[in-house]
């Protein structure tokens, strides 16, 4: 398997790293702030290569990035490197649900520095942009935001939520059941294939940056920064090139760029079709 911990670090702008909680924090911070989470090639119809290799290729060597499958293994590795005690958990997506859907969002549990974290490069624009400790009920700040970790009886799960205006929100559920090669493996047919996913359906990109999070979902940009929001909708090829680049550091080949381009104005003028009938409808 190919991992070199120096290239890694580089990949991340980052000159060194230690195994313990509090630099645990800085280096997956910098994995999420220089690595998007991005699924554009279950966008296009094909299954992400889960192979090391295939993985340390692409996202390291080619500088692309991937989704939670393909993000945490990255991660993985790179603790495997530091020697930092580690374990897989799948969790099942909530989103506000009471319960969540299949077991297919990769994650880690890790120890160091005396206690267990959660670390998650992949969960996307929701997501936790650093470690949040398993010490269940007790927020915890992440940037501007703050998560905890809720033990859900129902389920036997530990949630992961996000405080919000409202409330908190359930983002997905964990249990100590083992994972195998194999689970994943199974993980990665679900969320590329599966109907009811929507990385085949959606195009969504993430990253994390100094001044916040920016964000593409389908052609609505989302850029945070210290005065709010900017928001805006890519209207041609040209500008989904400009998008990629300049916000997610993604150099995609034309021949990638171009039919996703093309799904996306044909799911932009799928809903002005479905506006228009609703609005006769009505």
């Amino acid at each position: 398997m190919t991992f070199e911990l120096g290239a890694y670090l580089n990949r991340l702008g980052l000159t060194g790293a230690d195994p313990t909680s509090d630099r645990l924090d800085d280096l997956l911070k910098a994995q999420m702030s220089a690595i998007p989470f991005e699924n554009v090639d279950p966008f296009l119809g094909s299954m992400p290569d889960l192979d090391h290799d295939a993985i340390w290729r692409k996202l390291v060597v080619e500088r692309r990035g991937g989704y939670c499958l393909e993000l945490n293994t990255l991660l993985g590795n790179a603790l495997d490197a530091l020697g930092v005690a580690k374990r897989a958990v799948l969790g099942r997506v909530r989103m506000g649900a009471p319960v969540g859907g299949p077991r297919s969002h990769l994650a880690w549990i890790v120890t160091a520095g005396g206690r267990d974290v959660l670390m998650d490069a992949g969960f996307g624009g929701p997501g936790a942009h650093g470690v949040v400790p398993l010490n269940p009920d007790v927020p915890h700040r992440v940037g501007a935001r703050t998560f905890r970790i809720r033990g859900d009886d129902a389920t036997g799960e530990l949630v992961l939520e996000r405080q919000e205006s409202d409330g908190w929100l359930s983002l997905y559920g964990f249990d100590g059941a083992p994972v195998t090669d194999a689970d994943i493996e199974a993980s990665n047919v679900v969320c590329s294939r599966w109907h009811k996913s929507p990385f085949p359906s959606h195009l969504m990109l993430n990253l994390h940056r100094a001044g916040g999070r920016v964000s593409l979902f389908d052609r609505q940009v989302s850029v945070e920064t210290p005065n709010g929001t900017k928001k805006w909708t890519v209207e041609s090829l040209n500008a989904l090139r400009d998008c990629l680049g300049d916000l997610f550091r993604l150099d995609l080949d034309e021949a990638v760029l171009a039919p996703t381009w093309s799904k996306l104005n044909a799911i932009g003028m799928a809903t002005m079709r479905d506006h228009a009938d609703g609005a006769l409808a009505s």
